[in-house]
């Protein structure tokens, strides 16, 4: 429980400097006293120490400082974690289930946007619109001729990894293309009519496109291998949103260099940024650096729900987007 303390504002840890938690703090200083490491002289390691009794709060973005079992330590009397994140594989959810330590991530507010991201480059992949804007460009088309035929994107079957948040969303958008969809979970959701496939392998068979959406774990790393490529097939497309280690990189780098699936469209991958050269000349594969969850509007959603998130726990509410049996 939060202790309310009306006299004075309620502390809140920030790790690293960021524009959400620029546009957090000139929305809410008023209500909350944000402890900046990064203006701290002292070390981070002590900068925290020299709050531990007095910080329930901590709020970051853990892909640029990931949450460790060590750092929890300094933290003895921390009891949420905020992040401005939607994946957690850079959490150590052991340590902070073992500590009681509340989450919240902000899956929600960008749920639509990776959607968004997801299906773009589905349809880029099919249809090969970045392939022929290259072709355009290049002046091949007066030299060339005819650009390659796309393929059709209405009736595909499209078999999404990981029926969250934004699975969801990306079904959602792909019912509209009259595509079939097909996925597989961890648990199977009776609130959707789409076919489950407790197999993945078994979901890839029966696929068109595959559509990666879970989150990066210990279960799901590498999940995605050869054996799941080659039952996709060589008319197979693959588009990762999640995390880059889902999939076995070298494994799938090797099915598009030999033709035994038909295109990927990546936004992450698994040694970021370093992305494996073999796919830079591959007109079948779209590329984009891991920016699906990013645009110029999530700013002010992403912000808001963390200053929601804050005020309920202070105020002894539920949390808006707490993260539950992680």
């Amino acid at each position: 429980m939060a202790q309310d303390n009306p006299t004075q504002p309620h502390q809140v840890l920030l790790l690293l400097p960021s524009h959400c938690f620029t546009a957090l703090e000139s929305k809410a200083s008023h209500k909350f006293h944000f402890l900046k490491a990064w203006d701290s002289p002292l070390p981070q390691a002590q900068f925290l120490q020299s709050h531990a009794t007095s910080s329930q709060v901590l709020l970051s973005f853990p892909k640029e400082t990931p949450i460790t079992a060590q750092l929890l330590q300094l933290l003895p009397s921390l009891k949420l974690l905020i992040t401005i994140s939607a994946g957690l594989d850079r959490v150590d959810l052991a340590a902070c289930r073992a500590r009681g330590v509340r989450i919240a991530n902000s899956s929600p507010i960008f749920a639509g946007d990776v959607a968004d991201m997801a299906v773009g480059l589905f349809l880029d992949v099919m249809r090969k619109i970045s392939a022929a804007n290259r072709y355009v460009r290049d002046g091949f088309w007066v030299s060339g001729g005819d650009f390659v035929l796309g393929s059709k994107v209405g009736g595909k079957r499209v078999g999404i990894v990981g029926l969250g948040h934004i699975g969801l969303q990306v079904a959602k958008r792909l019912e509209a293309f009259d595509c079939k969809i097909l996925y597989n979970s961890r648990k199977e959701k009776p609130s959707v009519s789409y076919p489950f496939y407790s197999d993945v392998c078994e979901l890839a068979a029966n696929s068109d496109v595959l559509v990666i959406c879970c989150a990066l774990t210990a279960q799901t790393r590498h999940m995605i291998n050869k054996k799941v490529l080659l039952a996709l097939g060589r008319e197979g497309v693959i588009v990762n949103v999640g995390r880059g280690a889902i999939i076995d990189e070298k494994e799938m780098v090797q099915c598009l260099v030999q033709g035994e699936i038909k295109g990927a469209g990546l936004d992450v991958f698994e040694n970021e940024p370093q992305v494996p050269k073999e796919l830079f000349e591959l007109d079948n594969v779209v590329l984009s650096p891991h920016k699906a969850v990013l645009t110029a509007d999530c700013f002010t959603d992403v912000t808001d729900l963390a200053m929601a998130n804050l005020e309920a726990f202070f105020s002894n509410k539920p949390l808006l987007s707490e993260v539950v049996n992680y």
